[in-house]
Parts: structure tokens; sequence; C-alpha cells
């Protein structure tokens, strides 16, 4: 048995193969021959104070208590063995071999477990990071952080310059309100009944009641209790105070004294009163308070200085003035009047002074002060306008004023401020008294000649132009004269002879003042006028070459003051010195198709084609404006006319096709094409021939037609692209594809054909195909915001929003100035950062409509109505071709906008007339709204428009 382990039954060589590292066989042997140990081997049981026989042990460490505290500390870091700490599925909570060694085999064990654990990891690794993800984006959107929130306000934190930083004012006192505010003690008025209440309770009594022994101190026999039969039951000290003397009924007295005097002293020496009202003391009080806000050395000092200023020069009247003033502001009014006052004595011929004085008086002392003034200064304009100011009856107001005259008679203003009090008739009669003794003033002449007759008139602005040759206004007031009373004639030859009479007097004509005049005339009325004065100065002072350019500025400045007969004019003036300029005409034209009448339009183009016959557009909108009359007849004659101008022109061939098609002359307008073909065979003549057999319903024709111009214009991309969508049309996916691919061989850089081809794939379920065809249009045409529009869009209808995103970032590398990518990329954020994203995109595009739409799209998702009904009228004004942006608009005002808004929109998308856009071009290219107008289109995009962003 000497070879076997009496425990594990194994022999000895297999009990030795393993063995822990630190087993000495020494060890044991020594225990089994020394035995066990008992009390006596290691002395008797010790007192936990008792020290340690180490006597340089540290702190803590040196009675037998502070070593069984370490020794029980130690063993509590064991295990826990306790049945509340076993779980019948995983054991014990801690590792039960945590106190054992731990050997080479425990190491590769714990390594094999940890490589078996990564690798099972690695399995699930990205499914559970894709999970957490989506699960992190969707708690984000619910709940955005707070710095995703404040993130455009952080951006805004790199404007802020360092004086702006350094004013910040510091963080306030931390300590609550308690603390910062302690509440000082508030003294409270006693009342009278206290005092003599504990007068009385603070006296010593030396006697007792004797009712208090008989009756025990809690009844008497009489009710009142106070007086008493028995001998020494008054006691001292109920009836009169004790040891102080105080007197309630002489204090009231002297309190109400007090209040007296304090109301004397404010009493008003100027009018003597000493009583002041009551209810008013208050009110009072306030405005004595000092008005300035600077320190009250300042005032000191300043008031010294004007001392100093007044006893230096005392007849300065600056110095009396100021030294007033400052006592005004800091709330010493009558101080300010007495100095102004004495001002006066020393200064007495100086105007201000006086005027001063009379401004800090109150009403009839001012009065006085202005008498006064006026003895010591009877020619003083000003003092007599004030003397009339502080007259509050108009008859009174009307005697200052003659009296001012018979003192002052040669005073324009003395005059206007005495004709604006009168009645016409009066008014009349002094103002002829008023050019007698004012023959210089114009405004005098041309008030008078208002108020006369017309004969009369004439002869008061000959007489102003005799006594004043040099002002234009005279002049232009008789021409305005002669137009009202229907003398027309006479106007043409009064503004020559003005400008005539002008120069010969050496008066230099300024043609911006006279432009600005004939502008004033046309607001008044003064049509013929106006016209007259355009025509006289439009050509003063401008070079040759710089006529047209200068003319057209001129125009347009009028226009943009709404003075459209001054425009109006100018053209006239430009086209009879510039008969042949198609510009001009056109010009002309745009004009009075905004602004003026169908027959001024149509006036104007006859003319316009009679000089400029081979000008296209301008029969085009003759005849276009005949048409929207309702004259069909009369427009075909127009397009007749103007074939023969042109034979050949392709324009006018496709405008007579349209005429008829529009009326529903189908065959007519085949006829037409048939001749412009074999005449003018052009690829647009082509496509239009196709596009009416298309939109008619014969796809045979079409096709046959599309094939025979493919053969003269295959360069020409819109053939490939309707070619393609007939074919789609008939659910032939093989041809289509194969039309857009042999059209892209052809037309590269088309970028319609190549979203058709991607759209295609899409459609039939080719996504990576799609992908594809638009990654190699991007190769092919670089830095096109288009194909990378389209891109983005595919992976986002696709659900790879992660992708989209990313093609998004690389799209606005290659073109950051897109505004169709930023308005893209405003709504493909989550909602915290779309309005950090549109400033962004405002930065970059500042006046791109499509950014500008998206701002409003953005205003209208929050409820900003106010806001995004501006940022709409602010799109279609940049860009009123954009048929979006009013599609957009019009849906809004159907939301949120009254009838009346709605229809506002309408009307000026009709007038607009956009032709571009993407839903707009989807829905007016629909082969089944071929016919629909402008309006009717607003409303089916309208209607497609769904209110996702």
């Amino acid at each position: 048995m000497e070879g076997w382990d009496l425990e594990s039954g194994r022999s000895g060589a297999q009990a030795n193969l393993r063995t822990s590292l630190g087993f000495c066989p020494e060890d044991g042997r020594q225990a089994v021959a020394t035995g066990f140990t008992t009390r006596s081997d290691i002395g008797p049981a010790r007192d936990a104070n008792d020290p340690v026989d180490d006597r340089h042990a540290p702190p803590g460490k040196r009675t037998v208590g502070d070593q069984m505290k370490k020794s029980q500390a130690a063993d509590d870091d064991d295990e826990d063995l306790n049945d509340t700490n076993y779980d019948e599925f995983n054991g014990y909570a801690g590792s039960l071999f945590s106190s054992g060694p731990y050997e080479k085999d425990d190491e590769e064990a714990d390594a094999i477990y940890a490589a078996l654990d990564k690798r099972m990891d690695e399995r699930r690794k990205e499914r559970r990071e894709q999970r957490e993800k989506e699960e992190i984006e969707k708690y984000r959107m619910e709940r955005p952080k707070i710095q995703q929130q404040f993130s455009d306000l952080k951006r805004k934190l790199a404007e802020v310059t360092e004086e702006e930083w350094l004013s910040i004012p510091e963080v306030g006192d931390a300590r609550n309100k308690r603390q910062r505010n302690p509440r000082y003690e508030k003294l409270t008025p006693v009342p009278d009944s206290f005092f003599a209440k504990h007068l009385q309770t603070g006296e010593n009594h030396t006697s007792v009641d004797p009712r208090q022994t008989q009756f025990g101190g809690l009844n008497t026999p009489y009710p009142g209790g106070l007086n008493t039969p028995y001998p020494g039951g008054m006691t001292p000290g109920l009836m009169t105070p004790g040891t102080g003397e105080l007197d309630m009924r002489k204090i009231g007295q002297a309190r109400n004294t007090l209040m007296d005097m304090r109301l004397s002293q404010v009493s008003d020496s100027v009018s003597g009163q000493t009583v002041v009202d009551p209810k008013g003391y208050l009110t009072d009080l306030n405005s004595m308070i000092p008005t300035h806000g600077g320190d009250i050395n300042d005032i000191k000092k300043a008031r010294l200085l004007l001392k100093s200023v007044r006893e230096t020069n005392p007849h300065h009247p600056p110095a009396w003035i100021a030294s007033a003033r400052l006592e005004e502001v800091t709330g010493k009014l009558q101080v300010a009047r007495n100095l102004i006052m004495k001002g006066t004595e020393m200064c007495p011929k100086s105007e201000d002074v006086w005027l001063e004085a009379a401004r800090l008086q109150p009403g009839d002392t001012a009065k006085a002060v202005v008498a006064q003034a006026v003895r010591h200064l009877p020619q003083s304009v000003r003092i007599y306008i004030r003397a009339a100011e502080l007259e509050t009856d108009i008859r009174a107001k009307k005697r200052v004023l003659r009296k001012a005259l018979e003192h002052v008679p040669n005073s324009v203003r003395l005059w206007k401020a005495a004709v604006e009090l009168e009645e016409p008739e009066d008014a009349r009669i002094m103002l002829s008294r008023a050019v007698e003794c004012c023959p210089t003033s114009v405004e005098l002449w041309l008030a008078l000649a208002r108020l006369e007759t017309y004969e009369n008139a004439r002869k008061v602005l000959n007489k102003a132009r005799e006594n004043i040759p040099t002002d234009r206004h005279i002049w232009i007031t008789a021409a305005k004269l002669e137009e009202a009373n229907g003398n027309t004639q006479m106007v043409e030859k009064i503004i020559d002879r003005a400008i005539t009479s002008l120069r010969a007097n050496g008066v230099e004509i300024n043609r911006e003042q006279w432009i600005q005049d004939a502008e004033e005339c046309d607001k008044a009325g003064s049509v013929a006028t106006c016209q007259a004065v355009m025509r006289a100065v439009i050509g003063i002072g401008i070079e040759e070459e710089d006529r047209k350019h200068t003319w057209m500025e001129d125009a347009d400045s009028c226009v943009a003051h709404n003075a459209l007969e001054c425009a109006r004019a100018i053209y006239a003036y430009a086209l009879q010195v510039f008969p042949s300029k198609k510009s001009v005409w056109l010009r002309a034209a745009y004009f009075e198709k905004n602004h003026g009448t169908r027959e001024s339009l149509e006036a104007l183009l006859q003319r316009a084609v009679a000089h400029c016959p081979k000008a296209e557009v301008l029969w085009l909108m003759g005849a276009k404006s005949k048409w929207l009359a309702g004259d069909v007849p009369a427009a075909r004659s127009i397009l007749a006319l103007a074939f023969q101008a042109n034979p050949n022109s392709e324009e006018i061939w496709l405008a007579a096709v349209k005429l008829e098609s529009e009326n529903n002359e189908y065959e007519r307008a085949r006829r037409l094409l048939a001749k412009a073909r074999s005449s003018a065979p052009t690829a647009r003549v082509f496509m239009k021939s196709v596009k009416l057999e298309w939109v008619l319903g014969n796809l045979v024709a079409a096709q046959e037609l599309c094939e025979e111009a493919l053969k003269h214009y295959e360069d020409f991309p819109k053939l490939w692209m309707m070619k393609g969508q007939i074919e789609e049309q008939e659910e032939l996916v093989e041809k289509a594809r194969e039309a857009y691919n042999q059209g892209l061989k052809k037309c590269p850089h088309s970028t319609p054909l190549w979203l058709l081809l991607s759209r295609l794939e899409e459609k039939v379920g080719q996504l990576t195909r799609a992908r594809a065809i638009l990654e190699k249009s991007r190769l092919k045409n670089p830095k096109n915001p288009g194909l990378w529009l389209e891109s983005v869009r595919l992976e986002y209808r696709a659900g790879l929003k992660n992708i989209a995103s990313t093609l998004m970032a690389k799209a606005l590398q290659e073109c950051p100035n897109s505004g169709v990518l930023w308005s893209e990329a405003i709504f493909l954020e989550a909602r915290p950062q779309r309005k950090t994203k549109s400033v962004d995109a405002l930065k970059k595009c500042e006046h791109d409509p499509h950014v500008l739409l998206a701002v409003a799209k953005l205003f209208w998702s929050e409820r900003k109505i106010t806001k995004a009904r501006e940022w709409f009228h602010r799109t279609v004004k940049i860009d009123s071709d954009l048929g979006d942006a009013w599609a957009f608009f019009y849906k809004f005002e159907l939301q949120h906008g009254t009838e009346e808004q709605r229809e506002e929109v309408r009307r000026r998308c009709e007038n607009a007339e956009p032709r571009h856009g993407e839903l707009w071009c989807a829905t007016s290219k629909d082969i089944a709204n071929w016919q629909r107008k402008i309006g009717e289109i607003l409303v089916l995009v309208a209607a497609r428009i769904k209110n996702t962003f």
C-alpha cells in the first residue's frame, strides 16, 4: 500500500505527475512529526488592548485587537458560499477557486475560453451593432440631445467678437434670495394706546384691595369693579400716569404742526400759491426728482465752470443758456428761470436768450417775456413766430402775425404762417400783398397762382417769371396750368421756352432734377407736362454712344418709382431715335404688356413689325396677344404676314402649329407641320410632329416619324427620349431600354436620358443596374447636380438612408454651390438638424430659388405661417419661371390662406407662365395634360404634393 495514495486511490507515480508548484514534501513530514499545537505551546489568551511583540509596528497595528481586525477583514474577502449567493442555473455568484493558486493550466484554459467567446461574439457582432445603431438613431430622433437642439445657437458663438465676450457679465451671487437680500429691521409707528397701556402696567401698587381678601380675588359685589365704598379702595396709578409725564394730545398737535410747516415750504413763488393740494402732493414730489443721469460731482463742476464764464463775460448769451439748461436738467426749474431772466438783462439783444426765457417760463409769464423781447428786438422773426405759438386763440394768432408783418414785411416765413391761418379768399388777398413785399419767393407766387382764376393765374406766373427768371418751377407750373385747362398744345412750347430762357439766364439744366419734376407731374396727373419735360431733357448731357443704355436705365428707374407715363415717354423718344433697334422695341413691348393695356401693346407691336420685320419675337407677341383676346383669325393673319417677312422661320411655323392645335384644328396643324418638314426641316419641327401624333393617340405614326427624324438628327436627345417613352407606354421594356442606350451613345451628356434609363431599370426592379447606370453617368458628366440628386434619391427610395447621406455629402463636395442638392440635403436631416442645415445652405446659395423654397417648406413644417408665406413670396420673386415654387405656394395657401390669397397666387402664376421645375414638368409634359392651361396645371401639381416634409 505504500505506492498508493490513500485518498485518491492512485499510485504514487500517478499522484506525482501533477503536483502544485509550491508543494514541499518536507513540510508535510515535519507536520506529522511534531503533531498538533495546543494552548500550552502558544501561551495564554491575550487581551485586545495588549501590545504586540513587534515593538516597531506602525500605528494601527500595535495592539492585538488591531491585528485581529485586519485578519477578519482578510477573511471577509474569501468566497461567500452561503445559500443566498447560490443560483440553480448559474451556481455561485463569485469564483469558487479565487483563493487557490493560479497555475499555467488555468491560464491556458482561460485563453481557450476567451478565444471561443471572441469567436462567438464576432459571429453576432454585425447584427448586434446594426440593431444597436438603429435603436440609437430611433431614440435620438424621438429625444434629441440638448447639444443637437442648440447646435445652431452654438454655431453663432463663432461670430462673437472678443469685446462682446469680455462684456458678458459675471455669474451672479449663488446665495439664495434671503441671503442676498437680508431683510432690514422695519420700524412701525406704535399707536398711542399702546404707550398708555404699558405706562399703567409698569406702576408699583402700595396697597391691597380689601375685596381681594374678602372675596378671594375672584369676583366683586359691584359690576364696575373700579370704585369701592371701602376706605383705601382707590389705588394710585389707575387714573393718572405714575412716574413719566407723556401727553398724547400734545404729541398729535406737534405732528400736525410739523406737517403744516413742510407743506407751507412747497409753494409756487410765481403765482404766490401757499396751499398745496393734498391729493397731488406726492405727484408734485415725484416731479421734483432730478431727471439727469450724471454724477453729482460732474454737475457741481459744470455749475462752477459756467458761473466763472458768466462772471468773466456776462454779455455772452450761450453761457446764460447753458447755465439755465443745466439747472433745468437737474430739476431746479426756478433757479433756471431766475438765471435766464438775469441773462435777458445782461444780453437784451440776443434772440436765443429771449427764446430760451420764453420756453422756460409758464403760460402768461412767457407772453410777458415775449412782449419784452419784441420791444428790444422788433425785427426778430423767430420771436414773432414764438409769440404766435403761445397764443391759443386763432384771432389772437392772426393779430400777432399781422403786427409782425407791419414790422417785418419782407419775411417769407411770417407771410406763410399768416396765410395758413386765413380762408381762401383772404389768403388770396394776403398773397397778392406778400408777392409785392417778397417778389423773389417762388413759393408765394405759386401759392397765389393756385388760388387765382385761370386768366389771373397766367398773369401771376408771367409776373413771377419777370421777377424770378432763373427758377424752373414757375415754368413747370405754367405748363401744368395750361394742361389743366385743356391747352395741351401749349405745354410743349412752354417747356421748350423754359429751357431756352433758363439757359439764356445762365442756369445750368440739371437733367436729374428735371426728371424728378417730371415724375412729380406724373404722380399729380399732369401727363402731357410730364412727357414734354421728358422729351425736352432726356438727351441733355449724354454722350451719343451712351444714349441707349442710359435711357433704358432711366425707364427702369421711372418704373421702379411708379412713374409709368415718364417711362412711356422715354421709350417713345428712344424709338424715335432708334427705330430699327429690336431690343428697344422689345423692352417697350414688355413694358406695355406688364403695365399697359392690350390695345396699347398691339398698337406698339404693329409699329414694331413695320420697323423690324425680321424680328420674329415681335410677330409672335402680336399673334399671341390676338389669340389670348380670342381673335384667332387676326392671329392667323399676323402669322401669315410673318411668313411673308420670314419665309422659312422655324419659330413662326411652330407658332402657327400651336395656334391651330390649341384651337382643335388638328388637320390644319398636320398640314402645317408637313409643309414645315419639307420647307424648313429642323429637329424641333420633327419633334413637334412626333408630339402631335403622340398626343392624338397615333402611336404608329409617331414612331414612324421618330425613326425618320432620327435618321437626320440622331444627336438630338429629345427624339430618343420620346422614342423610349412611347415604347414604355406600350410596355415594351426591352425596346425602351435599347432606345435609351442608343440615345446615350449618341448623346452621352444628356442628363434626362440617363435619368430615364435609370428609372426604367428601377421600375422593373433592377436596383443594382440602375445604380451602375448612375455611377457611369457621373463619370461621363462630372459635377452634374441632377445626376447626384437622382443617385441620392435612388438609395433613399430603396430604404438605404445611410448610403443616401454619404452620397449627399460627396455630392455637396463636388457641387458645393448647387441649390438643388442643398434643398434636398435639408430634408435628409433629422428635424433638429434641419435648421442648421438650412443656414449652411443659405450661406452657400443665398439667392438660389430651390434653397429659398426649401426654407419656406421648413417654416411651413414648423407651422410658422407668416414666415413661410414671406419666404414663398421671396422665392417666386427671384425666379418666377420655377413652377414647383408656385405649386407649393398654392398648396400652402390652400391649407392656410384665404380665397383671395389663393386667387392672387393663381393669377400671378398665370401671368408668369412658368415652364420649369421637376414636379411642374412631370405634370405639364404628361400626354394626358397637353391641352391644360397654366392655372389647371397649377391645381394638378398642388394636388400631387404631399406634406411629408
